[in-house]
């Protein structure tokens, strides 16, 4: 058994909610950088230079990448060998993430109470924290701010098992039609097709902190998120809503087995600014 003193827990959240907030995964400006080249419309193509020139400065000038700075979703992997020592894991997270934008100068975005009094928290507590048992004696941590300008555009719906594949790709499609230029694209979009109501929402989650340079390993799914993300790209919304090819990134499909009599998919829409940064202690 070994033991983890939550301090360590505080420390890593802290400075992961700093650099998310910063730094964009290499793979994402890649595919932007990428898209800049292949792109035929010359304002698309002025859009997606400013973004790159915005990703550039922020990690030059050590500021966030954009004003929203997003509610903290956290994922935990926690090792069954593991003790932890020294306080709770849940409260050692959210004080990692109250020191993490406090001190980051990260603007605060979160609320007391959804809808009666939505009063300023101040230190963007709580988080959302997904914790996951899995085998061995490490944890990896996953900090992913999540702007609500995209999340606001997310959609989750109950097919029945008659639906055909059509149905799924349309439903994603329209989604992001739907969303027009409101999630500042080209975004990225997660997919979750299974488990239940709840489930699948996190797997679309989950899908927009795996790299874009994954494709999902099982290929009847590989060749769906090929498909979504050419018909999302000929819809002509292009970066920010300007117009161009390059309306979205990247698409990742999450699967998880579900009920005979159900086929939940839900989608998870991520800006161009879709962060995340991992640890393992």
């Amino acid at each position: 058994m070994r033991e983890l003193n939550v301090n360590e827990i505080i420390k890593a959240v802290k400075e992961l909610c700093i650099s998310a907030n910063k730094i964009l995964p290499q793979d994402l400006v890649d595919c932007i950088v990428c898209s800049k080249q292949c792109e035929d419309n010359e304002t698309a193509k002025s859009v997606l230079s400013d973004l790159e020139a915005n990703i550039e400065c922020a990690k030059e000038l050590d500021i966030p990448i954009c004003q929203d700075t997003g509610m903290a979703v956290i994922f935990v992997e926690v090792g069954q060998d593991v003790h932890f020592v020294g306080g709770l894991l849940d409260e050692a997270i959210n004080t990692g993430v109250s020191q993490g934008y406090t001190e980051g100068l990260l603007r605060k975005s979160v609320v007391s109470d959804p809808f009666k009094n939505r009063v300023n928290t101040n230190d963007n507590t709580p988080a959302i924290i997904h914790t996951k048992i899995v085998e061995g004696d490490k944890v990896k941590i996953t900090v992913a701010p999540k702007g609500f300008g995209s999340e606001n555009m997310s959609r989750l719906k109950m097919f029945t098992p008659s639906a055909k594949r059509d149905d799924i790709v349309n439903f994603v499609v329209d989604t992001v039609k739907t969303a027009g230029s409101n999630p500042c694209p080209p975004v990225v979009i997660g997919v979750g097709i299974g488990g239940d109501f709840e489930y699948s929402a996190l797997l679309a989650k989950k899908a927009l902190c795996r790299s874009v340079s994954l494709r999902n390993s099982d290929e009847f799914y590989k060749s769906m998120e090929d498909e979504m993300l050419e018909k999302i790209n000929n819809l002509d919304i292009g970066p920010q809503g300007f117009g161009g090819k390059t309306t979205a990134l990247c698409v990742n499909i999450e699967t998880y087995p579900t009920h005979i009599a159900g086929l939940p998919v839900a989608v998870n829409v991520g800006c161009h600014v879709t962060r995340h940064a991992s640890i393992t202690l």
